[in-house]
Formats: structure tokens, sequence, C-alpha cells
């Protein structure tokens, strides 16, 4: 007995010491660099806190560094950079970052086709658009980890848009795919570096943005140099992504692929009460900006437009006439539901 006594507590010892030092604790971390679409003020809230979160969950077994936006490429060339193995992560939407897919022009806001940001993960994992996008992806070497959606879009401008015709002539900093429908209408659309907006707004290089909602306009400085608020959206949310290079999400262990799935799920979280409680406020409580609304009436020739830029989008290829039906049923759907979905 006092020898089998002796043999198990000597193992007990040899046991959790063992345990406690795996040999993936040994080796060096995996070391990735995302960067974001997103300027350093706005990144503190749509990125930062979920990468923060992983890197202390992964427990030196891999750490994220974070760059916003321009940092190490310009937001224009995140994919190839991406795709060539220059970054290992994005966090952006396809149309900023100029991805070659069929599934681009969908990226940020599409027009009008999404009313509330709950929208966008309805779309995605109980309409296909999930499967879509993994699909696109991995034919060009790019994992799309998740899709979420951030605010509205609407102008927030130095001179007050009260009908369309305010709009000729505008110089209005957005997005690629925004820009080609709002030209119809006069706006001339502008593409800068983020970090420049600020300046070009105050030298009046720039008459406004069409980027946001009213939470980025306040968090990054586009308040204070502009005036007006219209509250008429060009869309209810914008889809954002996280992407990964493929090869180098295949060679991470499957857990901390799970881990990055949920810190970025967990981003998509924050975010939806982010935006949905900041735009409200903000239109009742912040100082800096008046709303100004193009009529309900005028306004409906935005939306008549918007369904013929679909149908021509639609034409452009069977997977972009499959979203754009996607689109078409969903949103009947929520017409036909009613309040609170549509009103």
């Amino acid at each position: 007995m006092t020898t089998r006594r002796k043999f198990l507590t000597a193992g007990a010892v040899a046991v959790p010491a063992a345990l406690a030092a795996p040999a993936v604790l040994a080796q060096a971390p995996i070391k990735w660099r995302m960067q974001t679409y997103a300027g350093a003020a706005l990144g503190e809230h749509v990125a930062k806190p979920a990468i923060d979160a992983f890197n202390i969950a992964a427990n030196g077994q891999m750490e994220i560094e974070l760059y916003y936006a321009d940092q190490l490429v310009p937001t224009g060339e995140l994919f190839r950079a991406m795709q060539k193995g220059t970054i290992d992560a994005v966090q952006s939407d396809d149309d900023s970052m100029a991805s070659p897919t069929e599934v681009t022009v969908f990226g940020g806001y599409f027009p009008l086709a999404l009313r509330y940001s709950l929208d966008v993960p309805v779309l995605f994992h109980k309409y296909g658009l999930d499967e879509i996008w993994k699909e696109e992806y991995a034919k060009v070497g790019v994992r799309h980890i998740s899709a979420g959606s951030w605010d509205p879009c609407n102008f927030a401008t130095r001179e007050p848009i009260n009908s369309l015709a305010d709009l000729n002539g505008k110089r209005i900093y957005t997005f690629p795919t925004a820009g080609r429908f709002l030209a119809q209408f006069g706006v001339v659309p502008v593409t800068i570096p983020y970090e420049d907006v600020q300046v070009a707004l105050q030298t009046g290089e720039l008459d406004g943005v069409a980027w946001s909602g009213i939470t980025e306009d306040y968090t990054v400085g586009w308040a204070d140099v502009t005036n007006y608020y219209l509250t008429n959206p060009i869309s209810g949310a914008w889809i954002g992504h996280f992407f990964a290079n493929m090869d180098r999400w295949n060679e991470l262990p499957p857990h901390l692929q799970a881990m990055l799935q949920l810190a970025m799920d967990s981003s998509h979280y924050y975010r939806q009460y982010w935006y949905w409680g900041g735009e409200a406020d903000l239109r009742v409580n912040g100082p800096k900006l008046k709303l100004t609304t193009i009529p309900d009436a005028e306004w409906k020739q935005v939306e008549a437009a918007a369904a013929t830029f679909w149908d021509e989008i639609a034409a452009e290829s069977e997977t972009k006439a499959k979203i754009v039906g996607i689109f078409k049923t969903y949103n009947d759907l929520m017409a036909k539901a009613g309040f609170p979905y549509r009103s």
C-alpha cells in the first residue's frame, strides 16, 4: 500500500504539471494584422471591443493587431492586400474595398433595400445571403467570416436640403454604389481618404457626406463641420463584414476559428444597440445638426428610381438577379406584415 500510495502521489503531481503547459502555449502566438475601414474614433466602437475581447480569450495562442482606415493600405486596396496575404483580415463593406465579386454592389448601402438594422442578419441567416457571400469569396481566396449591420445612410450637409433640387451639384463623400445611384439627382460623388473628409468639409471641397447616420456624424467629428441632417435615408442599414485571407483562416485550429466567429458576432451585437440608440437620441438631443426633410410625395421619386436601379443591377448577372430577388421577396413580406416591420 505504501508503494502504491507513493506512485499515486507522484502521478498526481506529474499529470497537472503536464496539462498546465500544453505544447501550443510553448509556441509563439499566431499573429494577425487586421485593418478596418473605420478611422480611429469610429473604430473604438465598431471594431476594437471585439478584437480586444478576442485577444484576451485567445489566452496567448493568438493575437490580432488592429489598424484603422488607411494605416496599412488605402481602403480601396483592402481586398487585394488581404487576398495576397499582405494583411490577414479586414472589416469593411464589399463596395468600399473594391472586391471583385458578384456581391460587391450590395455591400455598404444598396439603395433603399433595408429599413432597419435587424433586416441584415435576417437576410443573411434566414434568406440565404450568408451562403451566397461565402461561396463568392471562396472563389477569390477569401473567407467571409460574418456579416452585420451598421447605421442608416443619411445626408449631413453644410447647406440645408429640403427638396431633390437642393441636391443638384452638391459634392458628396459617399460609397461607390450610392454615388452611382445618387448621380441621377445631380449629386457629384467624391472619393477621398477617410481621414481627409473633415478638413474637406471645413474648406468647402465637400458640401456634405452620405456615408453614415447621425451617430457617426457626431462620433467622428463631421457634425462639427456640417450644419444639417436630412432625415430621408438612402438605406436603413449598412451591410458590412469581417473577412480573412483563406489560407490564414484554414491554418487556424477549429477552436480559434470558433472564437473568431464569436468575437465578430459580438461586434455585430454591440453595433445593433449602439447605433439604434444613438440615432434616436442624437436626432432629439443632439445640439449640432438641424434636421430637414424632403416631403414624402417628392421622395417617392427616389423610391421609384431605386426600383429601377435594382432591376438594372439584376440584369447584370445571374447571382445579382438572385440577390435582388431575395431583397424583393423579403421587402414584400415585411410590407404585408405591417407594423412594426413596415409602416
